[in-house]
């Protein structure tokens, strides 16, 4: 069976594949073969900066033809290394040797070529490379997505500041509150989470076979191979150098990292499960699309199918966020390879969450609001203004105040706007008071504007 859209295992690469293709370039195979070569191609040309006799007379107008080898990577050269990791049965070698073969076609001096992957263990590579694909996917795709979905609650909450809204706790009628403010709370929520995102590093290993750069230091003992590796990596790689390690990355930040975004993920439940039930409750519509079907039993059915399509993903991608988290930063002595075969899979909660993000934005650019619904129910509640009416009633004194309006309003009986101005009359309190507690409404009873 040939591999297609249709013949996929995961339906990231499969069904959902137009929303997630974007992450290709980042976390495919293909995407991981380059970011290995742009490493090591970045690598030697570091090392030829070096006062080192033997690269001394290295031609430096060749640095734009060596990284063309990495920026112009074609598939033809992507399945040569795949074709070389099935003799060498080792992906990173095999990267080595094709970038090796590279060199003779650009007619190199071969006493040059060993400089390719000098001094390294197949970590140092891995370990910049994974790291710069995420923080890389991130900048281009995550970022701009989840920055869509603030950009539209905050336009919505905007929208509608000013709309009064009953809510609910335990399920239960509580005092109002606003229909924007309800949404910007997830605008606050998610703004905090991200600015922790954000100020994780992207930490690598560079150091050598057990991270103590014994290759370099015996090859060149008076050199300082600390201070290379760590301009390397923080300023030509752009990540952040782990200074002690064994032969892989710590991967504690990398944990922090998935930590935060399954957070952000848990608000994003969050906030499907809330919009999820006000469509229940008849407080929003959803736009018609023309042809689409919501039961193929309920002609009349129109489902928040975004909202629970994006539900269902952020708990698919916070379990593996969950376990990747938990297990990187485990290893056995100086390392085992557990984490080799668990890092092919940060692209895939990632794409779970880019999926999620898309029916998430497309959901909420399908709400409509039923202010006639929302009107009713407020209509439907004056016990709610039980709460501002013994509050006022506290500040003056009044005996038992809590005691009367629990009196009035935990019975069988229907609280209305004349049950409550009834009441009010029969308090012995000043006019002017009287005059204060007929204004309250569950309309008005809704606090201070917050946005």
């Amino acid at each position: 069976m040939n591999f297609s859209a249709l013949t996929a295992i995961s339906p990231i690469d499969g069904r959902y594949r137009k929303t997630t293709e974007n992450l290709a370039p980042y976390f495919s195979e293909a995407a991981l073969i380059q970011y290995r070569v742009r490493v090591e191609i970045e690598y030697f040309i570091a090392l030829c900066e070096l006062p080192l006799p033997q690269l001394q007379g290295f031609d430096k107008s060749l640095y734009p033809a060596l990284r063309n080898i990495y920026q112009n990577l074609s598939e033809t050269d992507i399945q040569s290394v795949k074709d070389e990791e099935k003799v060498t049965n080792h992906d990173v070698k095999a990267v080595e040797y094709f970038i090796k073969k590279k060199f003779d076609l650009l007619n190199i001096n071969p006493a040059y070529k060993e400089f390719v992957h000098f001094g390294l263990t197949s970590q140092d590579i891995n370990n910049t490379s994974v790291p710069l694909s995420i923080k890389e996917a991130l900048n281009a795709v995550y970022y701009p997505l989840l920055n869509d979905c603030l950009a539209k609650l905050k336009e919505l909450s905007a929208a509608w500041a000013n709309i009064p809204m009953l809510a609910k706790t335990h399920g239960q009628p509580a005092s109002p509150t606003k229909l924007g403010k309800e949404f910007y709370v997830f605008v606050e929520r998610i703004e905090k989470q991200l600015e922790q995102v954000k100020a994780v590093p992207f930490s690598a290993k560079f150091g050598g076979a057990t991270g103590n750069l014994n290759a370099h230091h015996v090859a060149y003992p008076n050199y300082n191979w600390v201070e290379f590796s760590n301009n390397f990596v923080n300023n030509i790689l752009g990540l952040s150098r782990s200074q002690t390690t064994t032969q892989i990355e710590h991967y504690d930040n990398l944990a922090a990292l998935f930590d935060g975004l399954k957070r952000i993920n848990n608000i994003l439940i969050d906030l499907d499960r809330d919009v999820w039930t006000y469509v229940s409750m008849d407080y929003f519509k959803q736009k018609i699309k023309e042809g689409e079907i919501g039961s193929s039993a309920m002609p009349h059915k129109v489902n928040p199918i975004d909202f629970e399509n994006s539900e269902g993903n952020l708990g698919i991608a916070n379990a593996i966020f969950e376990h990747l988290s938990a297990k990187l930063p485990i290893s056995r002595l100086q390392r085992d390879l557990t984490d080799s075969t668990v890092l092919r899979n940060v692209g895939v909660p990632i794409g779970h969450t880019v999926l999620a993000l898309a029916s998430l934005l497309k959901g909420l650019n399908k709400l409509l609001i039923n202010e006639a619904k929302i009107h009713a129910d407020l209509e439907d509640n004056w016990a709610v203004a039980a709460e501002a009416i013994q509050t006022v009633l506290r500040r003056e004194g009044y005996p038992k105040p809590y005691e009367a309006l629990k009196e009035l309003t935990r019975t069988n009986e229907k609280i209305t706007a004349t049950s409550i101005a009834n009441f009010i009359e029969t308090l012995n309190v000043s006019e002017e008071v009287k005059k204060e507690l007929r204004l309250i409404s569950p309309f008005t009873f809704t606090g201070v504007d917050l946005i």
